[in-house]
């Protein structure tokens, strides 16, 4: 039998691992050849790119002086826009300021003075008395205004109204304000005659433009006409934002007047009182029999702020004042303007009413001294005599130019009796 010899087998897989090693043989050749890798790019394309890269960087560098100018004009614009915001802001204080002085009192306090605040401990609480000045308004008389600043004294002065019926006593009053050497003060001249008067003896001097219906009264007019306009007067000078002592013409001044007062209320006026009493009040029982238990009424009296002079700060309270009392005037010509002044300061609110929230200080009644306190009581008491009052008022008395002569020889001159010849009281 014969044997049949078979052909040996090749070895199984051999093309995979030709495959492997022709790889890899690749592979060490590219590696020499190509070191930085087959897919990077070539220098001439790499210089291609940072040339185009230049290209925007110097683009952009030429758009730059127009971006800048662009950038200025915006911080030019957003500057005005915040100079009108200022301006807006400014406006908009100015008007909440106005109207928080037309609020009440209490709440624009506190508004305007702090939060509000607890009450201290027992006996320590001290309540606010002093109302805000308001803002000064130059535009409401440009002339005075400028007048005041060459002569009122840290914005204030003393004003006094005169025709020429009172040119005598006139000439006392001046006299005596320049012996003392008090700087700020003013006459209103209602007629020429006054004008040249003033001007004559040095003497600042503001004559008024005509106000027709009113001013004419005044002019020929006696004490009680020029007392009802001087309350029209006065609302300029506090409107212009100064303080004013207002002195009628029958008044002697003996010390300055400034150095005397607390400026701690809307109104400071002197007294028609003669006491203690009657000058700074007293609770008066009134008697009625027929009710029986509760016959006794008590009741709380004060006698007249005298209207022929206060002292006034520009406040909100002081303006309404002067406003009601001559607008009341007007409306009722009999009236008295003292009363009217009184009334309108002290009734309080009830209904239909609305009272003045006006804060108010009594002056002393023996440096503000009227005529009964002087010729009824000072001139009998040794001690009283020493004493030297700020100014006298001769307002009890209707023969005022001789007293106010008798009033200049006791306290200027030292005649010890040039106040005997005259009674307490007048003749008729």
């Amino acid at each position: 039998m014969a044997i049949r010899r078979e052909k040996p087998q090749s070895f199984r897989g051999s093309p995979v691992l030709v495959a492997i090693v022709v790889g890899i043989l690749l592979g060490c050749v590219f590696a020499l050849l190509y070191p930085r890798g087959f897919f990077s790019s070539d220098p001439a394309n790499a210089t291609t790119r940072r040339t185009a890269k230049s290209d925007r960087q110097a683009a952009s560098s030429c758009e730059s002086p127009d971006r800048v100018r662009m950038l200025k004009s915006d911080i030019v614009s957003l500057t005005e826009s915040n100079a009108l915001l200022k301006k807006q802001a400014r406006e908009l204080n100015e008007k909440l300021q106005m109207a928080e002085q037309e609020k009440d009192h209490a709440q624009k306090q506190v508004l305007l003075l702090g939060k509000q605040q607890k009450a201290g401990p027992f006996g320590t609480v001290k309540s606010l008395r002093t109302n805000l000045a308001v803002l000064p308004d130059e535009s409401v008389n440009p002339r005075l205004s400028k007048l005041l600043k060459e002569i009122a004294v840290q914005n204030e002065v003393i004003v006094a109204l005169a025709n020429s019926n009172v040119k005598e006593m006139l000439e006392v009053w001046f006299t005596n304000i320049k012996r003392v050497g008090i700087p700020n003060y003013l006459v209103v001249a209602l007629d020429d005659h006054i004008v040249d008067f003033c001007k004559s003896n040095g003497v600042p001097v503001y004559k008024r433009d005509p106000d027709e219906g009113v001013d004419s009264i005044a002019r020929t007019g006696g004490n009680h006409a020029v007392s009802g306009l001087k309350f029209r007067v006065l609302r300029e000078f506090l409107q212009l934002g100064y303080s004013v002592l207002l002195s009628d013409i029958d008044i002697v001044f003996l010390q300055n007047p400034f150095h005397h007062l607390y400026r701690d209320s809307d109104v400071e006026s002197m007294t028609d009182g003669h006491d203690n009493r009657t000058a700074y009040g007293f609770n008066d029982v009134f008697d009625e029999p027929a009710m029986g238990w509760a016959r006794y009424a008590h009741t709380m009296r004060i006698w007249v702020y005298n209207s022929g002079f206060f002292y006034m700060r520009p406040t909100l309270p002081a303006i309404e004042l002067l406003d009601r009392v001559a607008g009341r005037l007007s409306r009722e010509p009999n009236s008295w303007d003292q009363a009217v002044f009184n009334e309108e300061l002290h009734f309080p609110s009830h209904p239909g009413y609305d009272g003045l929230h006006a804060a108010r200080r009594t002056m002393d009644y023996y440096l503000f001294m009227n005529s009964k306190v002087l010729f009824k009581t000072v001139r009998k008491d040794a001690k009283l005599k020493q004493l030297k009052p700020v100014i006298v008022h001769l307002n009890y008395h209707p023969d005022k130019f001789p007293r106010m002569k008798a009033v200049v020889e006791y306290y200027v001159n030292g005649k010890q009796d040039a106040l005997e010849p005259f009674p307490d009281g007048s003749d008729w």
